[in-house]
C-alpha cells in the first residue's frame, strides 16, 4: 500500500467516527465481568494452598486471562474511550493500575507515544519491541549484535522480559522527562497502595503464602499480554519506514495485524486482536471493535494471523528494507552470504 493510494485513507476518518462511542452499559458490564471474576478466583487460590498448589497453578493462570481482560479496560481508559467522562476514564484507569501493576499515566503517556509513532523508523522505543534494520544490525560490534540477540531470545522477550517489566520496572519513573509530574507521581502512588495491599495480605494469610499467590499470576498475565502485543506489531510482512516515508493509516492498516483468537480467548483478550482498527482509531471501545472490523471492507484487506500461525513470529528478528519484511537469523545469514560472494563493482 502506497502512500499516495492507500484506499483507507478516502473513507476511514468517517468510518470509525461511527464506532468511537461508549456504551455505559456495556463498559459497566465489562467491569463487572472481569472484575467479579478475578477476585473470586483469588479468593479460591487462598483455599487451594490448602490442596495443592498445582490447582493454585491452575487458578492463577485462569486469574491471568482476566487480568489481562483488566488491563484492555484500564487501556481503553487510557485512550478516553471507555466512558464518555474524562474524569471517570483516570479515576477507573488508575484504580485498575494498581491491580495490573502499572502506573496509569506513565503507561497511558508512553502507549500514546506508541501509537503516534508505530512503525515509524525514526522513532523507535516507544512502548515498542526494539528492533533493527539489517544495516544497523551489520554495523554494531560483537558486544552490541550480542545484546541485541540475547534481548530478542523467546525467554528473554517473552518469560524474563515481561515479569521484569510489570513486576520491577513500573516500580520506578523510568523514560520520564522533567515535569512530568503527574506520570511520576502515579508511580509512587501505585507503589503505595500495592505496598499496603502486601502488608494486608501478608498479615492476613502470610507473606510467603502472598507471593505465592501473587506471583504466578503476575508470571502469567505479563507473558500472555506481551505476546499479544508482539505478535500483533511483529509478523514478517509490518510496516516500518523511515519518517519521510511513513505514514499514519498505512502504519495502523499494514503495521498491525488481526489476531483471528477462538473465541474465548477473544472475550478474554477484550477484541484487541482487532489491532489494526484500533491503531487506526484508539477512540474506538474494545467492545465495538469486532463490529467496526466485520462491517468494513477495508478493515478485512489486512494481514490476518491465527494463534497458531503467530508463532512464526518468535523466529523473526530484524528488518530488511530492501524486501519491506521481517526477517529470521537464518535468512539475514544466507543473506550475509551471499553479500560476501558477490564479485566487487570494477
Amino acid at each position: 500500500m502506497q502512500n499516495e493510494q492507500s484506499p483507507a485513507k478516502p473513507e476511514w476518518v468517517e468510518i470509525v467516527k461511527r464506532y468511537a462511542v461508549s456504551d455505559p452499559r456495556k463498559s459497566t458490564w465489562q467491569m463487572i465481568n472481569s472484575l467479579v471474576p478475578f477476585f473470586a478466583i483469588w479468593v479460591l487460590m487462598v483455599y487451594s494452598l490448602r490442596i495443592s498448589y498445582m490447582l493454585t497453578l491452575a487458578l492463577a493462570f485462569l486469574n491471568a486471562l482476566f487480568l489481562m481482560r483488566i488491563f484492555i479496560i484500564q487501556h481503553d481508559c487510557g485512550h478516553n474511550s471507555f466512558f464518555k467522562s474524562t474524569k471517570l476514564n483516570n479515576f477507573v484507569g488508575n484504580l485498575l493500575g494498581v491491580v495490573t501493576l502499572t502506573p496509569y499515566y506513565k503507561w497511558r503517556k508512553l502507549h500514546a507515544m506508541h501509537h503516534a509513532s508505530s512503525g515509524d523508523l525514526d522513532f523507535r522505543g516507544f512502548g515498542d519491541v526494539d528492533t533493527v534494520t539489517v544495516d544497523e544490525y551489520r554495523q554494531m560490534n560483537s558486544s552490541q549484535k550480542l545484546r541485541y540477540r540475547f534481548y530478542r531470545h523467546p525467554l528473554v522477550l517473552f518469560v524474563l522480559g515481561p515479569t521484569l517489566l510489570f513486576a520491577i520496572f513500573n516500580r520506578f519513573p523510568i523514560n520520564l522527562k522533567k515535569g512530568e509530574e503527574r506520570e511520576r507521581e502515579s508511580v509512587h502512588g501505585t507503589n503505595a497502595a500495592l505496598l499496603l495491599i502486601f502488608l494486608v495480605l501478608g498479615k492476613s494469610f502470610g507473606f510467603k503464602e502472598t507471593i505465592m499467590l501473587w506471583a504466578p499470576i503476575t508470571v502469567f498475565s505479563s507473558m500472555i499480554g506481551v505476546y499479544l502485543f508482539y505478535v500483533q506489531h511483529q509478523f514478517e510482512d509490518t510496516y516500518w519506514r523511515w519518517h519521510k516515508e511513513w505514514d499514519y493509516a498505512d502504519a495502523a492498516l499494514e503495521g498491525s495485524s488481526f489476531l483471528k483468537l477462538p473465541k474465548v480467548l477473544q472475550w478474554f483478550s477484550g477484541n484487541i486482536g482487532f489491532h489494526h482498527v484500533h491503531h487506526l482509531s484508539p477512540k474506538i471501545p474494545n467492545y465495538n471493535l469486532e463490529q467496526a472490523h466485520y462491517e468494513n471492507p477495508i478493515f478485512q484487506k489486512v494481514k490476518t494471523i491465527t494463534l497458531g500461525s503467530s508463532f512464526r513470529s518468535i523466529f523473526l528478528h530484524v528488518w530488511d528494507e530492501k524486501t519491506h519484511k521481517l526477517i529470521s537469523w537464518r535468512d539475514y545469514y544466507r543473506m550475509a552470504r551471499t553479500h560476501s560472494t558477490q564479485p566487487s563493482a570494477g
